[in-house]
Order: structure tokens, then C-alpha cells, then sequence
């Protein structure tokens, strides 16, 4: 009972034989009782609040075609699948109009200078220059009646996002271009999406684009506009390939001079083409619509509704790109509700500055930037009382996430983690991640730190972002969630790899509001990736964990990313390792949570002997096996093989191990085919592994 009620309590009528009683209590008892009701109400205002998961974790069945079940969202009353979250919300032009209202005008979006304040851009600002930008491009010919594409090759700015509302306001579509596709698919994008113009952040990106001009290689790009200063040398470059090179500030003023009312798209139109980089070959371009982003930011905005729903005092910091979906679909999150947008310097270096300076309340992150943080942390942890105590902080913290209790401002925060959440501003409500796995360790130790709500998703840029998402008050980690409210998810049989739907087991395969609608051109990439009923094949191997959610286990195809995000494709890695002398067998292995490649290798019986003498090396087959300074050599033969065939860096293994028993059908390590079984090899091979990446960090 609080001290108000107390005393309402004591002053009722019939109550007087005690309140006759209470005055004959001794002073110091009565100033005693005093102090014990100010700690109880003290305590009622400052205990923490257990959030639990606002629906049963056991998601319920769906039945599909073909008599298949799948698994949706039990946020869902209904097998009706989440379109929007609110009724006048249905493009992404939509999204910002919304903004522009709730916000009242104020600010939207953020940059700075070296070591200066943010300085910020009103929403009405934003929405008069993108109105201006497509107003100039109407006034130079495009025509909203016509699929028209708009190049965008920029770090993150205030200019993107004007530039994507000014194609949203009069229905073009947006394709973005980026530095890591490298100068060759950057061609190969233009013309495939027919881009006569760009915007381009810096000079040095608009003389990319005019060498290939010049070159022959992209005659449709005709027009270049660039938001930083240049020279007129640029301009006089342009016009001699027929290229014309225009400032940001002149295409505003053009449109300013011709300004038109906007032509919203529909829910069905195309909103961005966002190409991929994939593996191998060309990359492809997913054909993303307004729907399937309002769709995806609106699941987003349901899954966290009860316990956290963004308001004009919450900031975002953006320095993930805005080439890739999901941080697209998160600024629609926050641009829905007019919150800020605050933009990194462009340095990835400064961004710790950034953050202490801006303040952000909602931070989105990538698993290779939160291990970054977890060395960082335990780095500075330099004596073992300090990492000690800060083990023991994160158990303490980690007993109230188990029961649902997030927090900044417990005993450990104020004395232990203090110092970590303030490097982050000090204001961080919530963070998101995807793109890869994050190790479960990690990811419940900074939940801990940072004393704020961290959702883990998981999806790929053909079901838009995420398909996905991690409950609140769920906070357990080693898995990526239950469905969004805007898909359903079914697991299929790969029979190859052993894994059956009815154990729980197969390809992750998704449907819903948020599945892209193809690859642009290519009908035969597009037939791969989704069915003829309209399911996207991920190529991902998935299981159902007992509490409902999804855990990711395996890759298809065997190619997989690692955690710098580099794609492996290990059989041809284990093909230009075969050409060494000393080698019959190799089983390379990478994992999403290692920054580098390890290796099983089988040496060749009836070579080992004689290449081993060249080297200076005697024994047995079983003793030179066992020789480390034989595996070294056998090691350094692999890594110049591999550099004389073309593999990068990160292709190379760092370290391998050497095994006597050839991998054969017998053992089970082959198929009838002579086809390495990957699964039963990682298997076999833990134990040997564990121990190579555990020796890697010694």
C-alpha cells in the first residue's frame, strides 16, 4: 500500500477507534511508520516492470497448398496477413506525409560538420526540395505514366532521402548504386535499369560513371547531378561524351521555377530496385513495391507496438547504407512517426563521435559492429578483477532478462555499465539487428550492458528486409524469432542435406505482403527464387525451437557469409586447394559468427612421402601427419596456390588441421556421387574446429 493510500485509508469514519489508537503512539514510532511508508512508496515508483511477449511464443499453423503447414505471427487474430498498420498509410510516399503532419514541422533530418553540432533540416523543408527535385526531372522528361528509374550513388545523407521522397512524390523508382559493387557491376546496373540519370554525393563518383561513358559502356547515361562542389572541368568533360553534369542546387532551383503538383504511386507500384551483389556473376536486382515496404515497417511497427512505439523526441542514427533495405525500412519506422534522422559524418571512424553528439534513441547495427563493441568492451576489462566484476554485473542483469525486466538504471548500470551506455549518448531505447547471426553470448551481453530493448531479425532483401523478428520481453537469444505479422513461414524438405520439414527442419520459404515481386529482366533468376505459388526459397536451412521461434542452421547451397559479411563458396576454394602436390582431400569451413576460414585437410598417400623429402621432412605417413612443421609447409603450399588462382584474402584458410582417413561413402562423409556431405563433415570435424578457431585468438 502507498503512503497516499495509507493515510486516505485512515482518515475514513468508520476507522476512528484507530485513529484514536494511532495518536497514542510514541513519537518515535510514529516518525518510524513515516520512514517505512516513504520507502514503500519509494519502492513501488522505482521497482522495474517485467515485460512479458504481448502473444503466445507457439505460433500457429497455417495450412497452405498442398495440404503443407506454415507458421504465422500469433500477433494475428486472424490468417488475414498485416498490409498496413495505419489505414492512411500505404505507399512510402504516404509514410512521410504522415511524418510531415504528427511532426508539426519539426525537425527531420540531421548532419554535421567536424566537431560541430547537428544542424537540421524541417520536415516541410525536406518535403519542398523533393517536390523541387521531381518537379525538375518532370520539366526534363520523365514521366511518371512510364516506369522510370533514378539512380542514386551516395553515402548517407540528407540529400538521399529528398532525392528518394522527390521519386516517391511523383511515382519513379529509386535504384541505388554502391562503392563495394565496384566499377564493372556498376555498369552493368546502369544499363540494366536503364539509368540516363544520377545523383552522385562527390565528384570522384560522377567521374566513374563518365569513364564508362567515354568508354562506350553505358550510352544511355546522359544526365549527372552532384551534391558536393565540383570543378567546371567536369562539366566541359561531360558535355564532350554527352553527358550533362548538374549541381544539386540547380536541379532544386529548375524544379522551383517548373514546380508541379506531386502524382503519388499506388500500393502495387515499384518503389526501388535494389540490386544484390551475390556470389558470383552479375548482380541481380529485387523489384521491391510500396507495398512491400509499408508492409514490412508496419510488421515491424505491430511486433514492438506495446513496448516501444517511436515519437517526435526519438532520434536515428543512420551510417548502415541506404543502398541495402533494412535500413530503408527502419527510417520508415521513424519517419512515420516524425522522428529525426540524424546522419553520420560519412567516416565510419568518427561515428563513436557521432553518437555522443547526436544522442540517438533508436540505433540499428549490424553483428560485425556489436562483436566490435563486445572486444572493445572486455578490452578495456584489463585486469581480471575488472573483467571479474564485469562478468558478474552481466549475470546479475542477465537474472532480470530472464524474467523480462530491461533496464538502465539498476545498481550495476550506475556503477558497472555506465560509462558503455553513455559512449552510445546515454539515450538508446532500442537497437535492431540483422544481415547475419550474432553469437547468443554477445548479444545477451550487450542486452545487459546497454539496458535497452534489442530485437535480432532475420530476412534478405527479396521479402524486402525482415520476415523475422525477435518478441518483446523475449529476450532470449541463439535464434532470430517468430514470423513478422506480414508473412508466414514454412520449413521444406531438402532431402540431400537430411532435413525434413516433419522433424522440423527444411528451407527457409516465406510468403507474404513483404515478398518481392522479381528479379528486373531475368525471368529465369526470378523462377529460382520464388515458386509458381509464390513462395520465396531462401536457401537458408531453418529449425523450429520448442518456444515457437526460428533458428537459422545451415546454408543450402553451401555458401555462406562471414562475419565481415564476405560470401564463401567453399567447393571452389576446395578445387584450387586440391591442385597442391601434398593434397587428396580438402573440407573448408567458415562460420557467420568467424572472421576467417579454416580447413580439414586429407594429404595424399602417395605423394606425401616424396614431396615431404624435397622439403627436408622424413617419417611415416602417420609421422609426417603428425608433424607441425609439415602442416606449416602444407599450409603455406596452400595459401600460394590460392594466390596464384585468384582467391581473395579472405577465400584464403588461416589455419587447417591434418587428417589421416580419406573422407569416403563408407564413413559417411561422401555421397554415392563422391559428393562431399557437408553437414556429417562439419560434424565429424567439431571437436578439430573449435580447436583451430580457439587456437586463432590465443
Amino acid at each position: 500500500m502507498q503512503a497516499h493510500e495509507l493515510f486516505r485509508y485512515l482518515r475514513m469514519p468508520e476507522l476512528g477507534d484507530v485513529r484514536q489508537y494511532v495518536r497514542t503512539l510514541p513519537t518515535n514510532t510514529l516518525m518510524g511508520f513515516g520512514a517505512f511508508a516513504a520507502l514503500t512508496t519509494y519502492w513501488y515508483a522505482t521497482r522495474p516492470k517485467a515485460l512479458k511477449p504481448p502473444c503466445d511464443l507457439a505460433m500457429q499453423s497455417v495450412e497452405v497448398e498442398g495440404g503443407e503447414h506454415a507458421r504465422r505471427s500469433s500477433l494475428l487474430k486472424s490468417d488475414e496477413l498485416l498490409i498496413y498498420y495505419y489505414d492512411d498509410v500505404r505507399t512510402v510516399y504516404d509514410v512521410f506525409q504522415r511524418g510531415l503532419q504528427v511532426s508539426n514541422n519539426g525537425p527531420c533530418l540531421g548532419f554535421r560538420k567536424p566537431n560541430q553540432p547537428y544542424e537540421w533540416i524541417s520536415y516541410k523543408e525536406v518535403s519542398d526540395r523533393a517536390e523541387c527535385v521531381g518537379s525538375a526531372l518532370l520539366h526534363r522528361g520523365f514521366k511518371p505514366s512510364h516506369v522510370q528509374y533514378i539512380g542514386i550513388f551516395s553515402q548517407n545523407r540528407p540529400e538521399w532521402v529528398i532525392i528518394e521522397q522527390a521519386c516517391y512524390a511523383f511515382s519513379m523508382v529509386v535504384v541505388p548504386l554502391y562503392d563495394t559493387l565496384g566499377a564493372e557491376a556498376i555498369t552493368y546496373i546502369v544499363n540494366k535499369a536503364d539509368l540516363s540519370l544520377v545523383f552522385c554525393d562527390k565528384p570522384d563518383k560522377a567521374k566513374l560513371l563518365l569513364t564508362s561513358v567515354e568508354k562506350g559502356e553505358t550510352p544511355i547515361l546522359n544526365t549527372i547531378v552532384i551534391m558536393d562542389s565540383f570543378g567546371v572541368d567536369l562539366v566541359e568533360r561531360g558535355k564532350k561524351c554527352g553527358v550533362e553534369v548538374f549541381s544539386m542546387r540547380e536541379i532544386e532551383e529548375l524544379g522551383r521555377a517548373h514546380r508541379q503538383k506531386p502524382m503519388p504511386p499506388k500500393p502495387e507500384d515499384l518503389a526501388v530496385i535494389c540490386f544484390t551483389s551475390g556470389t558470383t556473376g552479375n548482380p541481380k536486382g529485387a523489384m521491391i513495391t510500396h507495398q512491400n515496404i509499408v508492409s514490412n515497417a508496419s510488421a515491424f511497427v505491430k511486433t514492438t507496438e506495446k513496448s516501444f512505439m517511436p515519437s517526435t523526441d526519438d532520434v536515428l542514427i543512420s551510417f548502415l547504407p541506404l543502398a541495402h533495405m533494412f535500413e530503408r525500412v527502419v527510417e520508415c519506422v521513424v519517419l512515420c512517426h516524425g522522428a529525426r534522422i540524424g546522419f553520420f559524418q560519412g567516416d565510419i571512424r568518427l561515428l563513436m563521435d557521432d553518437l555522443k553528439t547526436l544522442r540517438p534513441t533508436v540505433f540499428p547495427v549490424v553483428p560485425r559492429l556489436l562483436n566490435r563493441m563486445f572486444d572493445k568492451i572486455f578490452g578495456q576489462a584489463d585486469t581480471s578483477l575488472k573483467r571479474w566484476l564485469l562478468e558478474f554485473a552481466s549475470k546479475r542483469k542477465e537474472a532480470e532478462l530472464r524474467s523480462g525486466i530491461v533496464r538502465n538504471n539498476s545498481f550495476w548500470d550506475k556503477v558497472i555499465f555506465r560509462k558503455i551506455q553513455a559512449s552510445l549518448g546515454g539515450r538508446v531505447k532500442l537497437m535492431v539487428t540483422g544481415a547475419a547471426p550474432v553469437s547468443a553470448s554477445v548479444l545477451t551481453f550487450l542486452r545487459t550492458a546497454l539496458g535497452c530493448q534489442f530485437y535480432e531479425g532475420y530476412g534478405q532483401t527479396e521479402c524486402t528486409a525482415g520476415c523475422s523478428l525477435s518478441l518483446p520481453g523475449d529476450w532470449t537469444a541463439g535464434h532470430v524469432g517468430a514470423p513478422m505479422p506480414c508473412n508466414i513461414i514454412k520449413l521444406v524438405d531438402v532431402q540431400e542435406m537430411n532435413y525434413l520439414a516433419a522433424k522440423g527442419e527444411g528451407e527457409v520459404c516465406i510468403k507474404g505482403m513483404n515478398v518481392f515481386r522479381g528479379y528486373l529482366k531475368d525471368p529465369e533468376k526470378t523462377a529460382e527464387a520464388l515458386d509458381k505459388d509464390g513462395w520465396l526459397h531462401t536457401g537458408d536451412i531453418g529449425k523450429w525451437l520448442p518456444n515457437g521461434t526460428l533458428k537459422i542452421i545451415d546454408r543450402k547451397k553451401h555458401i555462406f557469409k562471414l562475419a565481415q559479411g564476405e560470401y564463401i563458396a567453399p567447393e571452389k576454394i576446395e578445387n584450387v586447394y586440391l591442385r597442391c602436390e601434398a593434397i587428396a582431400q580438402a573440407f573448408v569451413h567458415g562460420e557467420s559468427l568467424q572472421a576467417f576460414l579454416v580447413g580439414v585437410v586429407v594429404p595424399d598417400p602417395d605423394t606425401l612421402h616424396n614431396w615431404a623429402k624435397k622439403k627436408g621432412f622424413e617419417g611415416s605417413y602417420q609421422e609426417l601427419c603428425r608433424n607441425k612443421d609439415v602442416k606449416k609447409c602444407i599450409l603455406e603450399d596452400m595459401v600460394r596456390i590460392g594466390k596464384e588462382s585468384g582467391l581473395k584474402s579472405f577465400e584464403q584458410v588461416k589455419d587447417i588441421v591434418l587428417h589421416t582417413e580419406m573422407f569416403s561413402i563408407e564413413n559417411g562423409l561422401l555421397t554415392p556421387t563422391l559428393k562431399a556431405k557437408r553437414p556429417e563433415l562439419r560434424k565429424y570435424f567439431q571437436s578439430q574446429i573449435d580447436e583451430l578457431y580457439a587456437n586463432a585468438k590465443m
